[in-house]
């Protein structure tokens, strides 16, 4: 009887190893979170405007015309996230792409087997550039995202300091929150419903994935930096032996060239 083995083949394993040798973990982590952090600030901001326009609507102001500017820039921001989203998820994806690119060129290097072109090196400089202009949009992104934060935590602890007992107000309910001493016409709201908490929570979310978003972008960055860097190098390195192995063959073919007039000479 041949006893059966519940070990892998060996090829099988093998041929595991080499596939996840191949993957470019670095990148991979960067596209992680730079889905989590878009999706975050896609989706809790355009569910947060949408509630912002809401509570406008019901409790600020009953007139469409009073606040007609206001609702066309919420709508244009929405419109925004829906490019902003696309782009990225595209984007990321491309950035994988390439990070897998590297990492095949750097094992083929490994293996005496380099053969990058002058084409791969400028897409991976456009990428790194392009990534640097994305990382400092992004960042104006994040510091904007926060204004909705600053302004709904000011209005909750407005709220907060109306409902405490030292304020010796009678009736806080009617005077919790007047959006006038933020810019807004409308005249005074009551208190902040179920809608301005949902969406000051949902702010503080997109606030913490645009942050995230950054992070992902410098990690690209960086990524893509290590690769230009390593790949010039290689080109450099290869280049010098290949000229040094057509030195030595040079000076072999000579002397072997030598070799053969002193022994014709001799006989």
């Amino acid at each position: 009887l041949i006893p059966l083995s519940l070990s892998p083949p060996a090829g099988c394993f093998e041929c595991c190893i080499k596939c996840l040798g191949g993957v470019p973990y670095a990148s991979l982590v960067a596209t992680i979170l730079c889905f989590s952090g878009v999706a975050l600030f896609c989706g809790c901001g355009h569910v947060a405007l949408t509630g912002t326009l809401t509570m406008l609507e019901n409790h600020f102001s009953r007139i469409t015309s009073d606040h007609a500017t206001l609702t066309l820039v919420i709508q244009i921001l929405q419109y925004i996230i829906y490019g902003i989203a696309s782009f990225f998820f595209v984007y990321a994806i491309v950035l994988l792409a390439e990070g897998f690119y590297t990492t095949s060129a750097i094992k083929k290097e490994l293996q005496s087997d380099f053969k990058t072109t002058v084409c791969g090196r400028c897409i991976t400089a456009f990428f790194m550039f392009l990534t640097y202009i994305l990382a400092l949009a992004f960042l104006g992104i994040f510091g904007f995202t926060a204004i909705p934060v600053f302004l709904f935590f000011n209005m909750w602890n407005t709220c907060a300091a109306m409902r405490s007992p030292t304020a010796n107000i009678t009736s806080p309910e009617s005077i919790c929150v007047d959006v006038r001493q933020y810019g807004e016409r409308p005249a005074s709201q009551s208190q902040p419903s179920t809608v301005f908490y949902l969406s000051y929570h949902l702010y503080i979310v997109a606030f913490a994935g645009a942050g995230a978003t950054v992070i992902a972008l410098i990690h690209y960055l960086m990524i893509l930096g290590a690769n230009w860097a390593y790949l010039k190098g290689a080109v450099t390195t290869h280049e010098y032996q290949d000229i040094k192995t057509k030195d030595d063959q040079d000076l072999e073919a000579e002397a072997r060239s030598k070799e053969g007039q002193n022994s014709s000479s001799y006989s």
